[in-house]
């Protein structure tokens, strides 16, 4: 097995980081991937509420394009992904 390959279990506990602004979000434990009908990666959607108990509204999500993810480090998820490029998406 190569040593380039990541589990989903073995990820799950990553931090996520967008390197073009610095912002940090949670975990891929807290977050979801999008994956279409060949396999392929889609979309990384981030939950950015910041409780788990919301009393005005739903919860909000980006929505970022797979491309944008850079590197996959030992314990890190890069982006370098641009404000106009991220998808809000309000539940």
């Amino acid at each position: 097995m190569s040593d380039n390959i990541k589990y989903l279990s073995e990820m799950e506990r990553y931090e996520i980081i967008n390197v073009n602004d610095g912002e940090k979000y949670n975990s891929l434990s807290s977050n979801d991937i999008v994956i279409d009908d060949e396999g392929k990666l889609k979309f990384l959607i981030i939950n950015i509420n910041i409780s788990k108990f919301s009393l005005f509204g739903g919860d909000e999500f980006l929505e970022i394009p797979w491309d944008y993810v850079k590197k996959i480090g030992a314990k890190t998820i890069i982006l370098d992904v641009e404000e106009e490029m991220i998808k809000r998406t309000k539940l």
